[in-house]
Formats: structure tokens, sequence, C-alpha cells
């Protein structure tokens, strides 16, 4: 009896164990969406897009949303939000100085929100991709961020 019951405190302890890492390791999707957060972040272009943006917010989450948020001088505010499920593929048209990255979605899955705008107030719409301008971006980089974008987009079809 006193060894069923070592066992069992044995077994007991490990699977207490189990719960316990399962809780505090960070999944594959949080990597992922740190690593585009970071990359995203560090090679954002502020010079490049519209002269007046007082500042931006840009976020990958590990639920799998992009979401890109710019300020402007005069209090109009530009959101776009999509759901990483949705992506289809990453466009960039420009060289490794300056240019545009396209995250593009399979139909008109991106939201386009703006707010406080003085020529029609609030609206609400739908795109098919949100353009991000960034710099320094090496053909490294891209394929880095293409490959992220792609497994993450496959982890949550999961």
């Amino acid at each position: 009896m006193k060894k069923f019951t070592f066992s069992l405190k044995i077994c007991a302890q490990f699977v207490f164990c189990l719960i316990l890492l399962s809780f505090s390791a960070s999944g594959p999707t949080e990597e992922e969406a740190g690593y585009m957060q970071q990359k995203l972040t560090e090679h954002y272009n502020a010079e490049s897009g519209p002269k007046n943006i007082k500042k931006f917010e840009l976020h990958v989450t590990d639920k799998g949303f992009c979401r890109y948020k710019r300020f402007f001088n005069n209090g109009k505010v530009e959101y776009f939000s999509c759901n990483l499920m949705k992506f289809k593929e990453l466009d960039y048209l420009g060289n490794t100085q300056s240019g545009t990255l396209f995250v593009r979605t399979k139909g008109d899955d991106v939201i386009v929100q703006t707010y406080n705008d003085s020529r029609g107030g609030d609206i609400d719409s739908m795109a098919t991709f949100i353009a991000i301008p960034l710099k320094n971006l090496e053909a490294e980089d891209l394929i880095d961020l293409s490959d992220k974008f792609r497994q993450m987009s496959l982890k949550l079809h999961q």
C-alpha cells in the first residue's frame, strides 16, 4: 500500500508540474507575434507617407490580429485591423532603403476606421490590405516576415 501511495504522490506532482509549465511557456504564436512586432516596429518609416502624422501604433498580437493606427496632427485617427487567419500574402514595393509593405487578406477582411475626419466625420469601411511604410529592410528580413505571417496564419487555422 505504501508503494501505491508513493507512486500516486509522484504522479500527482508530475501532473501538477506539467500544468504549471503549460501556463508559463509561451506558445509558438507568441513567438511569431513578438518577432513580427519587433521587426515591423524596428523598420517602420515615420518619414514616409503623410507628413502630418504625430505618432503611430503597430501591434501584432498572439491571438492573430495585426493592428495599425495613425494619429494625425489635426486630430484625425486612422485605424486598420485584420485577423491573420484571413492572411493571403505579403507584398513589398520599394527598395532596401524605403518601401511599403502590403499585408494582403483573402477578401475585404481589413477593418478601416477613420475618426475625427473633418471632411466625412467618422467612417467605417473594409479593405483588402494594410499598407505599412518601412525602411532599411533587407531581403532576408522580408523573407523572415513573410514566413512568420504564413506560419501564424496556418497555426490559427488549426
